[in-house]
């Protein structure tokens, strides 16, 4: 091996083309990251023409799914959901079918962790390695390239493309094979939405017991009770801003997944539960688009207060 064996595999990874599909809240900042880090041979796909065209002005080229398969090295999707990434991949015409062996998948949708195997399986079949590697940090950590990614795949395939993903994030870890990813994902998702239910619910009885939401916040959030879920979230709900950085009803399909995964494995999840609970009567009262911290909009409503004003 030459002594210029580094540069050479650096610029393997650079000349590999790369299919995005999926540009949403996620998606884009994602497709703009992997630009920014010089990954600039990069075909993308969505189902709104704006947001392709977004992408394109900045240095990506707008593509078709079949385009995208049959030209790329390695397809990336960032869906909502299991039904979406499987029509995608394995419906009829979709990309799997004009993809070439020996290319890759890397699913980074937050899905069931059983439909990841199930299509990592067919892929399989014709010789497409797949990673399934969802995320953690909503649209702010997307927008500024520090997403956590929770991998399940092969350690030579995981090894091969981790830096296709640290582009985009400032954490790449392999959890196991297949379906490994999406089952951190969805432990993950249950301690964002209790955590983010507790905040809520301290902040509530702060509020009536006359001390001010704000200095409470200010006072435990360097201690035990501190976490980054607390950060991000109880000044939002201080001031009532519920724009989506991660929508409840994203949330929802979130916990649903992780109540299928943990019924079908006999995990007990009664506080999952409650929580999905909680964020469905947040969707119930037009709030589905909303950001999951609107969570306290619940509470509000139940004491007929706002927290913080």
């Amino acid at each position: 091996m030459s002594a210029d064996w580094r540069t050479e595999i650096t610029k393997e990874r650079y000349t590999m083309k790369i299919g995005l599909i999926g540009l949403g809240i996620m998606g884009k900042p994602m497709a703009k990251n992997l630009l920014k880090k010089g990954y600039t041979d990069l075909l993308v796909n969505d189902r709104a023409q704006a947001n392709m065209d977004e992408i394109a002005a900045v240095g990506a080229k707008a593509a078709n799914q079949a385009e995208i398969g049959e030209s790329c090295d390695v397809v990336l999707t960032m869906l909502p959901n299991s039904p979406q990434v499987k029509e995608v991949m394995l419906g009829e015409d979709g990309v799997a079918a004009h993809m070439r062996p020996g290319t890759v998948f890397i699913d980074m949708s937050s899905i069931n962790p059983v439909a990841s195997k199930e299509i990592a399986a067919v892929l399989e079949a014709k010789d497409i390695d797949m990673l399934d590697a969802p995320v953690s940090g909503g649209e702010p950590k997307a927008v500024d390239g520090t997403l956590s990614f929770m991998v399940g795949g092969k350690q030579e395939v995981f090894d091969k493309y981790k830096d296709i993903l640290a582009a985009m994030g400032a954490s790449v870890v392999r959890c196991g094979d297949v379906g490994a990813g999406n089952t951190t994902k969805l432990a993950n998702q249950i301690i964002v939405a209790c955590n983010i239910q507790a905040v809520a619910e301290a902040l509530t009885l702060a509020q009536k017991a006359g001390v001010n939401p704000q200095l409470v916040f200010e006072a435990i959030r360097g201690g035990l009770a501190g976490s980054t879920v607390m950060n991000a979230k109880a000044p939002m709900m201080i001031a009532g801003n519920d724009k989506p950085g991660f929508k409840v009803n994203l949330h929802i399909k979130d916990l649903n997944n992780a109540l299928d995964c943990a019924h079908s494995v006999g995990a007990p999840v009664p506080m999952t539960a409650g929580v999905q609970e909680i964020l469905q009567w947040v969707h119930n009262h037009e709030g589905g688009q909303k950001d999951h911290s609107a969570i306290a909009q619940y509470y509000e409503c139940l004491t007929n207060m706002k927290i913080g004003r």
